[in-house]
C-alpha cells in the first residue's frame, strides 16, 4: 500500500467508486445523482488537498481530501472526506489513510478536524472514535437512509496536537 498526494489523471480512477458510494446513499449527504463535473468539484475543487491509496498493482483503492472547514480566523479547523472502494474494503486502507491525513493536516497547520455530517449508522463512526474523535452532537432524523429510514447526523471533532499558532494552513 502506498499513500500519496493525488495527481493529474487520478480522478478518472476515483470517479467510479465515488459514484458507487454516493449513489448507494448510505454515508454521504450529497445528491445520489451528482453528475461527474459536480462530483469532481466536490472532491478535488479549490482549497482541497487530495490523497490516494494505491495497492501493490497501483490501483487506487481509497481517497481522501482535507480542506479548511471554515474561513478567516477559524481557517485552522480542517474538514475531510474519505472513501474506500467497496471492492477493496477490509484491508486496513481506511485506517491507514485516516492516520496519514490526520498527520498531514497537523503538519499543514490545522489545529483540529471536524466532520459536519457523519451518518450515525456509518461503520466509520467506530474508526473515527478509535482515532480520538468525539461526537459533539447529533442532528436527529436528519438523513433519509435507504435501509434504516430516518437517522441522525453526528458532528464529530478531534484536536490535532501541534497545529498552527495563528498562520493560515497551507493547501
Amino acid at each position: 500500500m502506498k499513500i500519496r498526494d493525488a495527481r493529474d489523471g487520478d480522478w478518472e480512477r476515483i470517479w467510479p467508486f465515488w459514484q458507487r458510494i454516493v449513489r448507494a446513499g448510505e454515508t454521504y449527504t450529497w445528491d445520489p445523482d451528482t453528475a461527474e463535473p459536480e462530483a469532481r468539484a466536490l472532491w478535488t475543487g479549490p482549497g482541497r488537498r487530495v490523497f490516494v491509496v494505491t495497492d501493490d498493482a497501483e490501483a487506487i483503492v481509497a481517497t481522501a481530501y482535507v480542506k479548511a472547514n471554515y474561513g478567516g480566523p477559524a481557517a485552522a479547523v480542517a474538514n475531510a472526506g474519505f472513501m474506500v472502494d467497496p471492492a477493496h474494503g477490509g484491508h486496513g486502507y481506511g485506517r491507514a489513510l485516516a492516520e496519514h491525513v490526520l498527520a498531514e493536516a497537523e503538519a499543514d497547520g490545522y489545529r483540529a478536524m471536524v466532520f459536519n455530517a457523519v451518518v450515525e449508522t456509518n461503520p466509520a463512526v467506530r474508526l473515527w472514535s478509535s482515532l480520538g474523535f468525539t461526537i459533539l452532537g447529533t442532528v436527529p432524523d436528519a438523513y433519509d437512509h435507504p435501509r434504516h429510514g430516518r437517522v441522525g447526523l453526528h458532528i464529530m471533532h478531534r484536536a490535532l496536537q501541534g497545529g498552527s499558532t495563528g498562520a493560515t494552513p497551507s493547501g
